[in-house]
């Protein structure tokens, strides 16, 4: 195969990704629907409003066995399976009458189907790219942000001109095109393309500086659980935020319904902005450094929120804050978990530090809940993020502390420096 062929091959890999993660970052248009639900069926909003949480749990829980999935069935036909399986859960959730059916179908479903192809699509991305993790994680994870973008649009059309239920069914329909459309165009990096890039590393360091960690190994370490609390306090912020924001507008900002709904265009806009240009920016610098400043960013703006008199400049600045910083994270973590524990078993890897995104999206609801309240729940997660910004500025890869312990004289990487 030609370099022009397969620099082609790549790029038609990078389009199909593009318009998988586009279809799966619809599901964060959710708050869209709640209100109507509410309205339609007389439910109470907070119980309505768990379920995205469960779609974040399920969607997290996936990405534990999406990787063997993907051992067994090969990434095409499981990512298009995924894509079956998520627009029919949308599609027979315009059926749906109760509760349960709803955490069932939009929740359940929903949420695995997501995951699985979410994770296995976006590894094989980076497996292609491994000179470039943040860039192509940024490429990747910013086209499942422009997804809730563009369907904030549509969907809200959708409920607007054929209802609330109807919208589940069209919604349904239009994802599973994309996602199996999509799926067509990937093929799955051969293993050599794993080998992470060693630029930088002294050539008498090369073997220390490489090393593909097992699931095992990597569990035997005390940085994967430390990456876990600070991936989960990231997650946290800014999910419980997504799920809520137009409820937070009304209530703490005093917007009416149709003002407080730009809240929801607006983090898409932050979210997919934060993806694109933090992922580029952390091929750059120390990738730790970068979340520790994004989540003392969001710790600000969770306080402030929980704190001061919301105007609608202060409500909007805040929600555009944490969205931004949200999106950095999602993108810029797949790539730290590939700095730490290599890329050769990423999809497994990443998976297990990704359940702080499943995890952490429960928790937002289940602290509100507690509570009683957005401002007290704020208030808990600016604490959290206080604590996971010191987490991260003192985390180093294993291979360099082992490094240390055996006296090797290791050049950092400038991404986790």
């Amino acid at each position: 195969m030609t370099t022009t062929t397969a620099g082609s091959k790549r790029w038609l890999i990078v389009l199909g990704t593009v318009i998988m993660q586009m279809g799966l970052g619809t599901i964060y248009t959710w708050s869209l629907f709640n209100a109507q639900l509410v309205s339609k069926f007389g439910w109470e909003l907070s119980s309505v409003s768990i379920t995205f949480s469960i779609t974040s749990f399920a969607l997290a829980f996936a990405t534990l066995f999406a990787g063997k999935l993907q051992d067994r069935l090969g990434l095409r036909r499981l990512t298009a399976a995924a894509g079956i399986m998520l627009g029919l859960g949308l599609i027979f959730s315009s059926q749906a009458r109760s509760l349960p059916m709803f955490y069932l179908l939009a929740g359940v479903v929903v949420g695995y189907a997501d995951g699985t192809a979410y994770i296995t699509s976006l590894s094989n991305l980076i497996k292609w790219f491994p000179k470039n993790k943040g860039l192509i994680s940024g490429v990747s994870v910013g086209a499942y942000g422009t997804g809730s973008l563009l369907f904030k649009y549509i969907n809200g059309s959708l409920i607007d001109s054929a209802g609330v239920s109807n919208a589940f069914l069209y919604w349904g329909l239009m994802v599973m095109a994309m996602i199996v459309i999509g799926s067509m165009l990937v093929r799955e990096a051969p293993a050599g393309s794993a080998a992470p890039s060693t630029a930088g590393v002294p050539g008498a360091a090369v073997s220390a500086a490489v090393k593909d960690y097992t699931v095992k190994e990597m569990l035997r370490t005390k940085e994967a659980y430390l990456l876990f609390v600070v991936f989960f306090t990231a997650c946290m912020s800014g999910l419980y935020l997504i799920g809520v924001v137009k409820d937070i507008g009304v209530q703490l900002a005093g917007l009416n319904i149709a003002t407080a709904a730009n809240a929801v265009a607006m983090i898409a806009i932050f979210n997919t902005a934060g993806r694109l240009i933090l992922g580029a920016l952390s091929d750059r610098m120390s990738r730790l450094k970068l979340v520790s400043a994004t989540l003392l960013i969001t710790a600000i703006a969770m306080l402030t929120l929980s704190y001061a008199t919301l105007s609608y400049g202060l409500f909007f600045t805040c929600v555009a804050a944490i969205a931004f910083c949200f999106g950095g994270n999602i993108t810029v973590f797949p790539a730290i978990v590939g700095d730490f524990f290599g890329l050769a078993n990423h999809s497994k890897n990443y998976g297990i530090v990704y359940q702080g995104f499943g995890i952490g999206a429960l928790s937002g609801s289940f602290v509100a809940a507690f509570l009683g309240g957005f401002k007290p729940t704020f208030t808990v997660i600016g604490l959290l993020c206080i604590l996971a910004c010191i987490l991260a500025v003192s985390l180093k890869p294993p291979v360099q502390k082992q490094a240390r312990e055996k006296g090797i004289s290791l050049k950092p990487s400038r991404h986790t420096a």
